[in-house]
């Protein structure tokens, strides 16, 4: 069953997707620390999520009807930020307070003073936890049209805690869950079949009871119909995840598929150097880092993963 009306139109979803790939590389750089590969891995699935599917308000961030997003790999959290502020959750200008303290923008999301974050994160393996009991909430308050999506990254999917979450959610019928898997094939310090092979990935899911959908996690039209098709198609008293091949890194040759820009902020000049670089592959004008050649004091930092 396809669509019958269009959602967002095919150039906005793009260009927030351009956008939400931008500012994650702007406030990391500028901060000095951050996790690129995995913001601009999710970049097209959060472009989908906030700009067609999710059923949000800004004006009201807490409205009871909201859909809630949970960030389970929440060292994306620049490309979320990205995603919120572009969708006027808050001043895109505050993107520059990344990491600072005492500033809303933690190096991992986090509930508390930020409007549209709805989980904390940061040992990985837990949003899907979480989730499933924001939609047991949602079931027993009787709310049927919200839905809870959680994004997951594929190196957290060999953590136990998220298997039992699977379980528990499949056992309670949660068919307002919805998880999407950025499968990315990259950990943080190489690929995910070489560190803990979590294939066949599909067959899991099923075996725990789980509708399974597969999707290119970079085809814009691609998430369109399947986030419709789980929303609004699939839904049986199973819950429901969509796998996402995607390309850690995206959009930026040299993060393509490289461990190496897991955990790792460019130098401006290098920074400004990757912004024209993704500006000519998306056939825009060149566009550097903004803010290049500004003095900045921020210490900088090392490790991380």
């Amino acid at each position: 069953m396809m669509r019958d009306q269009v959602g967002a139109p095919p150039e906005v979803l793009e260009e927030m997707a351009y956008r939400i790939r931008r500012l994650s590389m702007e406030m990391i750089t500028y901060s000095r620390w951050g996790h690129p590969g995995g913001s601009l891995s999710a970049a097209d699935i959060l472009a989908v999520l906030y700009f067609d599917v999710m059923t949000v308000d800004p004006a009201r961030p807490d409205w009871e009807q909201r859909d809630r997003f949970v960030c389970s790999k929440a060292h994306a959290a620049p490309a979320v930020y990205a995603a919120l502020a572009l969708r006027g959750f808050f001043p895109i200008d505050e993107i520059y307070t990344y990491c600072e303290l005492g500033g809303r923008l933690e190096g991992h999301v986090h509930r508390g003073g930020l409007p549209g974050i709805e989980s904390s994160g940061g040992p990985l393996g837990i949003g899907l936890s979480v989730a499933t009991g924001m939609a047991l909430g949602l079931r027993s308050k009787e709310l049927p049209r919200p839905r809870v999506f959680c994004l997951l990254g594929d190196g957290e999917s060999n953590e136990g805690n998220v298997w039992e979450a699977a379980m528990s959610a499949a056992h309670y019928h949660l068919d307002n869950l919805i998880a999407v898997v950025d499968y990315n094939k990259v950990m943080a310090k190489g690929f995910t079949w070489d560190l803990m092979g979590i294939e066949p990935l599909a067959d899991k899911w099923r075996a725990f009871g789980w509708d399974v959908l597969e999707v290119d996690g970079h085809s814009l039209a691609g998430l369109q119909e399947a986030f419709h098709q789980l929303r609004w198609v699939r839904p049986r008293g199973r819950p429901l995840v969509l796998i996402a091949h995607t390309v850690k890194g995206k959009g930026i040759d040299r993060a393509e598929f490289n461990y190496k820009w897991h955990t790792h902020a460019p130098d401006p000049e290098t920074a400004d150097q990757m912004l024209r670089a993704l500006a000519r592959a998306y056939g825009r004008p060149e566009e550097g880092y903004s803010r290049l050649g500004l003095e900045h004091s921020k210490e900088t930092f090392y490790g991380g993963e």
